[in-house]
């Protein structure tokens, strides 16, 4: 592959952030970089500080460190949706990309201008499902939107032996909610004997043993573009119970997945153990779910459409620049931006 110049292209550097604990969005970001790699590509992810090094990012990630980082008029900034501030612009001349894994979280850092975000060169920008990208498409009129999916890790989440009947869920979106059905849950007699387990903060290993030994997920999205923990449940030949959160839609089409109306936790509780009384029965649908879903999201059909959104992205002007890492805005957010509504 070339640019327009002729000349090979530069690097690919992902900004992210070494959060405490596992971050999707951080994740996914590794995953880019590893496919890119794989591909002949040299591609970074792009920490604030090493002193922030997380353990959670595997070793054969390579990183770049620091506040700042020179870009070459060849190479390719990525960055997450949120910081993205109207105005300021990380690397001036530079060419750049907004990977926008959450199209709510598109103005976290405020309200956005006619030329959101105001940069110079604009960004193209990059979504991980078809409602994300038709969301920015129709809010960003002026800037090419692509999508990247999402690839489905089927080596890890897979089902796996247990003698123990079990329910799980992540309380994070939605932890009032998530304290009163843990308690429908519990005092239903006809969950009597179902272990009820919440994952929280947990290390993606335990994830998925947790979901690899679960028979029904509730899925308490919120406001999301995809919905990773779904996709990773179905892989994990769970059955589905919960809220799509709007970009979700796509992964409740699976054969054993049930959308219930929003913020309606009895009718959660009452679906939950109607799929418990009828496991038996349902133990073929168990098998379609995992089928399903790496047929439709396995990491092939990530990296086509990597390569594709990085040619796309190539043409666009580009300078030499130095980047300034969007952790310099991140007390833009303040009340602008939750991690749950």
């Amino acid at each position: 592959m070339t640019s327009s110049s002729g000349t090979s292209p530069g690097r690919i550097v992902y900004a992210g952030f070494a959060t405490a604990h596992h971050s999707g969005g951080v994740h996914v970001m590794t995953q880019h970089v590893r496919l890119l790699r794989d591909a002949g590509y040299e591609a970074w992810l792009w920490l604030p500080d090493p002193a922030n090094r997380t353990d959670w990012i595997a070793d054969d990630v390579p990183m770049l460190f620091g506040a700042t980082t020179p870009m070459g008029a060849h190479d390719l900034l990525v960055l997450p949706e949120t910081p993205t501030v109207q105005g300021r612009d990380p690397a001036p001349g530079g060419r750049k990309v907004v990977f926008n894994q959450n199209h709510f979280y598109t103005f976290a850092a405020g309200a956005p201008g006619e030329d959101f975000p105001g940069w110079s060169p604009a960004p193209a920008v990059w979504a991980v499902s078809a409602e994300s990208r038709d969301v920015l498409a129709a809010a960003l009129p002026g800037l090419p939107v692509s999508v990247v999916p999402n690839p489905v890790d089927g080596e890890l989440f897979t089902p796996r032996r247990t003698d123990r009947l079990r329910v799980s869920w992540f309380p994070k979106k939605r932890p009032r909610e998530a304290s009163l059905l843990k308690r429908l849950l519990a005092g239903d007699p006809r969950l009597a004997g179902v272990e009820l387990v919440e994952l929280v903060q947990a290390p993606r290993t335990e994830v998925a043993s947790t979901l690899g030994s679960s028979a029904v997920f509730v899925a308490l999205g919120h406001t999301e573009s995809f919905g990773l923990p779904v996709a990773e449940a179905l892989a994990s030949g769970c059955l589905v119970v919960g809220y799509d959160g709007g970009g979700g839609h796509e992964l409740f089409e699976a054969p054993g997945a049930w959308r219930v109306p929003d913020q309606r936790p009895l009718l959660v509780r009452d679906q939950v153990a109607d799929l418990i009384g009828n496991l038996d029965s349902l133990a073929p649908v168990r098998t379609e779910n995992r089928r399903w879903v790496l047929e439709r999201y396995p990491s092939a059909r990530t990296g086509a459409a990597l390569q594709e959104a990085v040619a796309s992205a190539w043409p666009r002007p580009g300078t030499d620049t130095v980047a300034v890492h969007p952790a310099a805005w991140l007390d833009t957010l303040g009340p602008n931006f939750t991690a749950f509504a």
